[in-house]
């Protein structure tokens, strides 16, 4: 089998996420973005933060116009993108922290640079690597049908996100198209911690999971082990990126950040469990 034909990883996700089903409590999804601080030390946080307890993580492609992501991600972003982050680097973070850790491991990236890349070659590269799959924030359902067709050659996740103006009928759409699980942004707005996280993200899981049996994680605005435990009342998984990446923006040093991230995904960890 040459590395072309490797299959991705949708059965590992799968798996993973109805193990913490079994458990009766929520997965616990991380984010980072790949070459910050920089690749390496991108790849050790990876590894941290499932060290500490995170079920899933999602590596993020940093990308100059980030329509989802708040002040916190695109400071990471641009101190990655300014240490020259390539989409190699992506798929080598990937790569290394699924081989270290045996987690499933995605990618969340906007469509532009999938697009410039090529998708046969994206999807292939990723499944390579032994990623899980793709989390498109900003690709159309109705115009996914090519990168859907090479997702699913290679055994890779589709994740779409559905946020809480869209209506039923519209969600029914979405969920059909995608496969892993869907990502539900609590609310409308960009990525970063909130105060609280509402009665909008438990109405938008609630009718979204009238439409799918595909596992419904919701991201935006989680930061503690509180807001965690009130998300895993009633979602099959919590999204947390911000605050691990504002851990690692304060930190002196790179160990003292990896730490912190590990201390972070242990506390998280234990509010999904809590409910």
């Amino acid at each position: 089998m040459s590395a072309t034909d490797k299959t991705g990883r949708i059965d590992l996700l799968g798996d993973t996420l109805a193990k913490a089903k079994s458990e009766n409590r929520a997965a616990l999804i991380a984010y980072l973005p790949a070459g910050f601080p920089t690749v390496d030390g991108g790849i050790e946080a990876v590894k941290a933060a499932i060290a500490g307890g995170a079920d899933v993580v999602e590596v993020g492609l940093p990308h100059s116009d980030p329509v989802l992501d708040g002040p916190v991600i695109q400071t990471a972003d641009d101190i990655a993108l300014r240490g020259g982050v390539k989409i190699a680097d992506v798929f080598r973070t990937v790569k290394e922290a699924h081989d270290a850790t045996g987690a499933p491991v995605l990618v969340m990236t906007y469509w532009n640079p999938i697009d410039r890349y090529g998708v046969e070659r994206f999807t292939a590269e990723l499944a390579a690597a032994g990623g899980a799959g793709c989390i498109l924030p900003d690709l159309p359902v109705q115009e996914s049908a090519l990168w859907r067709e090479h997702a699913e050659k290679h055994g890779l996740a589709t994740v779409f996100v559905v946020a809480p103006s869209s209506k039923d009928e519209r969600l029914a759409t979405i969920t059909a198209a995608g496969t892993g699980f869907v990502y539900a942004a609590s609310l409308m707005g960009v990525t970063g911690t909130r105060e609280s996280v509402g009665a909008e993200a438990q109405d938008l899981v609630r009718r979204t999971r009238a439409t799918t049996d595909t596992p419904v994680c919701v991201g935006l605005g989680v930061s503690n082990a509180a807001q965690a435990k009130e998300v895993a009342a009633f979602a099959d998984g919590v999204i947390v990126g911000s605050a691990f990446v504002q851990r690692l923006l304060d930190a002196p040093d790179l160990a003292a950040g990896l730490a912190s991230v590990r201390a972070l995904a242990g506390e998280l960890a234990e509010g999904v469990r809590r409910g």
